[in-house]
């Protein structure tokens, strides 16, 4: 009996990992990459515990591997990556090796859900706190600034940490600048280091917070937001995704692909509101009624009647005045809140959609998932796979 043909097999392909393990955004990129070796698994790595922006590995020079993920966020990383000649993406927005394709956060986009997020909540005025040292900060000023100009705002910029100053200096200069911000402001910190540094100078500034000083951070880093006083609301960049498609990238540079040096922007999931931002900045009691009202009981199945039973104005009126302070009706506001809802459901539970209709005030899956793709452009399923690959 001839004997049967060997099956050929994959060579493994040893890929090098440049990617902090100090913070939850990198620990995200890694969690996506893992993902993506699971459903191929000829790939090995190489990974060493490092912080942001540290020293390349000694083990890199002269390593002899297939390919490399890196945070280009130095000079050193970035020439250690180019002296190994091998297939690479970057997941870093500083670009400091223009030929090489990148994935990163779409920057954009934060700046959008924070700009809607504090608006929201009926803020005037608005403030940017960030950290001169990243490109991805500086475009996030950019864009949230740009933003709230096309919305008929101003914003107060502080973006002169550099983490290599006068560390006491550098906060006297956060302090003084808070004390100067026309009150009550939403304030967007560039990460969440950063809002947790801006939370620390309002106490010592004596700030109410958020009832002066409201601040949102970026990263959604759990251990972070929680641990601040009082605890820090968050843009969840969804970097499992991030770090897959970072992946699937290099898996095809490896095969002999041809791949643009081109950015790959990646939307956040969402916010996650904690105390920080807990705050209505509005003058106008009858609509903070509503809104309280709103935000306790948008998922039970409420409709703008039950609103009008605890306010003292009518239907019009309290129309009007959501339309002049919050740019939407009490009906947009609700069905705004139950999808956000249904967004973290999607992308954080494995629940039926039927269980997500039930539980977030929509009588018919039918309705959810007509309401979810006009106003999100991505049907539920869509938005769900989107949101895990």
């Amino acid at each position: 009996m001839p004997d049967r043909p060997r099956r050929r097999t994959r060579r493994r392909r040893d890929v090098a990992l440049l990617i902090e393990t100090s913070n939850a955004y990198g620990r995200g990129l890694l969690q996506g990459v893992i993902h993506y070796a699971r459903e191929h698994p000829a790939w090995s790595f190489h990974l060493m515990e490092q912080g942001r922006g540290a020293e390349p590995p000694a083990w890199l020079k002269g390593w002899k591997g297939d390919g490399i993920l890196a945070r280009i966020e130095t000079p050193a990383i970035a020439s250690a990556v180019a002296r190994a000649k091998l297939p690479a993406v970057d997941l870093s927005a500083a670009r400091l090796l223009q030929k090489l394709p990148w994935v990163e956060t779409d920057d954009a986009q934060i700046a959008s859900l924070a700009v809607g997020h504090l608006l929201e909540r009926g803020f005037k005025h608005f403030a940017f706190c960030g950290d001169a040292r990243f490109q991805w900060s500086i475009w996030r000023e950019q864009y949230f600034t740009q933003r709230l100009r096309e919305a008929g705002h101003d914003c107060r910029t502080h973006s002169g940490w550099s983490g290599a100053g006068d560390p006491a200096a550098e906060r006297r200069a956060l302090i003084a600048w808070l004390r100067s911000l026309p009150k009550p402001v939403g304030v967007l910190a560039c990460y969440d280091i950063r809002g947790q540094q801006v939370l620390d100078a309002c106490r010592q500034a004596g700030l109410a917070v958020p009832d002066e000083v409201a601040v949102l951070g970026v990263d959604n880093d759990e251990l972070l937001c929680e641990l601040a006083a009082p605890p820090l609301s968050s843009v969840i960049p969804n970097t499992h995704r991030t770090g897959y498609e970072a992946a699937a990238l290099l898996d095809r540079m490896m095969s002999g692909e041809e791949v643009a040096a081109e950015p790959h922007l990646i939307p956040p999931l969402g916010i996650a509101a904690r105390q920080s931002t807990d705050v209505l900045a509005i003058d106008d009691r009858e609509v903070v009624r509503a809104m309280q009202f709103i935000r306790a009981h948008a998922c039970e199945g409420i409709d703008v009647s039950d609103v009008l039973a605890v306010v003292n104005v009518s239907r019009r009126v309290l129309e009007q005045r959501f339309r002049k302070l919050l740019r939407r009706s009490p009906h947009e506001e609700i069905l705004h809140l139950r999808l956000a809802r249904v967004q973290q459901l999607l992308s954080e539970t494995d629940l039926p959609l039927y269980l997500i209709a039930e539980s977030t005030g929509f009588e018919h899956v039918e309705y959810l998932s007509v309401a979810f793709k006009r106003e999100l452009g991505l049907t539920p399923r869509e938005f769900r796979e989107r949101a895990r690959s």
